[in-house]
């Protein structure tokens, strides 16, 4: 094996660690830069050699780059780095799914207690059942009890009721 075919498979693997540290570390493109200009080069080497070397070359980066790029990205939610700035799906507990509207049309009328702040939106309990509501007006205390004027597809608006 020539000088040749060895420094030009190594550009390859230094252009697939630039492209997996381009995942990883933000830089603006110039660490893509430097993966292009080591697969450019590497071709080039490839080619010197002979026509064959120089396409089996091309068919190698036209393969390693795209699985280098969905390997690291895959990978990538699963770094430390990469759960402190990608979003998570909610944490959504078993009672908390969206209701269909059918389901909240028969709390029509329904008196219930708040168990978050309505500011307007807030959560409410109506005989156990939490449902994610709307205060008619304004800012509605935790605890304070609430009636159901209204249902509109999956909002609930409610009003503060004189029984404490």
């Amino acid at each position: 094996m020539g000088w040749w075919l060895a420094f030009a498979v190594f550009l390859y693997m230094a252009c697939a660690i630039l492209l997996i540290a381009e995942v990883f570390i933000p830089s603006g493109g110039l660490l893509t830069v430097c993966a292009i200009a080591c697969v450019v080069s590497g071709g080039y080497l490839f080619f010197q050699q002979s026509t064959i070397f120089g396409v089996i070359g091309v068919i190698t980066a036209l393969i390693m780059v795209p699985v280098v790029l969905v390997v690291a990205y895959k990978l990538f939610p699963h770094t430390r780095f990469g759960r402190s700035v990608t979003l998570r799906p909610p944490d959504r507990r078993q009672g908390d799914a969206v209701p269909d509207s059918d389901e909240l049309k028969g709390l029509m009328g329904v008196k219930g207690v708040v168990l978050t702040p309505l500011r307007p939106v807030g959560m409410c309990d109506f005989s156990g059942r939490r449902v994610e509501c709307v205060a008619e007006s304004g800012y509605v205390d935790k605890e304070a009890m609430v009636k159901v004027i209204a249902v509109d597809s999956t909002q609930v608006t409610v009003r503060i009721t004189e029984d404490n």
